[in-house]
């Protein structure tokens, strides 16, 4: 049976194609088991997963719980408003602490980039990202490909454009370096004032007219422009970012043929996508909730039942 080189899903740069293909291939397995009337195999029965978030979330947190429960692993959720990190413990502390308990997986969230690989270094158990800081969100990624391929067939060849804030997203990057080792053909699109320098040397396009990225892409992921930047000054306002850089039913319509919309969450409704168009017939927007599932359930059981 193949397996995974990679020991640790930290993030999808420098990840080997045939890691992410294989990854991309259990997670059909998975989904299967999904539609199932009982949703559980005894996949990683025995086993302990932590969830060690020290920031807020929803989709991913839940996404990953769930995945962990269905493959019968024994879950422990993370909190830190009630854990010794409020009392001053140190990140290493705490990590050290809840390893000495004999857990073998850990999945964590923090909002330092480099967290979670500082952490993998100096533990023994398999690390997950679940995302950190502006670095990057793997499984996030992940669920994204396999979405696209579902939706194309194929990631080889096709045309995806990730438009809004592409300097601070940890989703952006992750999908960057997934989609080009895939073989896609990857664009960015937002305000300069959002695009990091030099973001071309990725391998890929960059557009700031959004109307030029639509028309050249098959899909665009769309992403939530995270309102706090406001302030910073990357945009005038908020009606002014989605005068020039939504996705409007309007500019959709003057296409000539349907692309598939994706949005990683949360949703900032009438600013960087319409309603009518993050629920409307092209969106992919919840079978990508769906697969977030299947896609970390493939990941557990793949680096869970991988031998040293």
């Amino acid at each position: 049976m193949a397996s995974l080189t990679i020991d640790h899903l930290i993030g999808l740069d420098g990840v080997p194609r045939e890691d992410i293909a294989l990854i991309l291939d259990t997670t059909d397995t998975f989904l299967e088991v999904l539609d199932r009337p009982v949703k559980k195999v005894p996949t990683l029965q025995g086993k302990t997963v932590v969830n060690l978030f020290f920031e807020n979330s929803t989709r991913t947190r839940i996404s990953f719980e769930l995945a962990e429960r269905r493959l019968s692993a024994d879950v422990v959720n993370f909190s830190v408003g009630t854990s010794s990190v409020s009392k001053g413990e140190s990140l290493l502390d705490t990590a050290r602490n809840i390893e000495a308990m004999k857990v073998d997986m850990v999945v964590m969230r923090h909002s330092a980039a480099g967290a979670c690989e500082f952490l993998r270094r100096r533990c023994t158990s398999r690390f997950i990202n679940a995302g950190d800081g502006a670095h990057e969100h793997p499984t996030q990624a992940l669920l994204d490909m396999f979405t696209l391929r579902r939706e194309f067939g194929t990631l080889e060849g096709i045309n995806v454009c990730i438009v809004g804030d592409i300097l601070h997203s940890r989703v952006a990057r992750s999908n960057m370096f997934g989609l080009v080792t895939m073989g896609a053909n990857v664009a960015v699109c937002g305000p300069p004032t959002l695009l990091p320098r030099h973001v071309d040397r990725l391998g890929v396009r960059v557009f700031t007219d959004i109307d030029e990225a639509l028309a050249w892409c098959d899909a665009v992921n769309v992403l939530r422009i995270q309102l706090e930047r406001r302030a910073g000054g990357y945009f005038p306002t908020l009606r002014e970012y989605h005068d020039v850089y939504g996705v409007t039913a309007e500019r959709l319509d003057r296409l000539s043929r349907r692309i598939a919309i994706l949005h990683p969450g949360p949703i900032n409704r009438g600013v960087e996508i319409d309603s009518d168009v993050a629920d409307g017939p092209q969106s992919v927007i919840l079978r990508q909730v769906t697969h977030g599932v299947a896609v970390r359930m493939a990941v557990l059981y793949l680096l869970g039942t991988k031998t040293e």
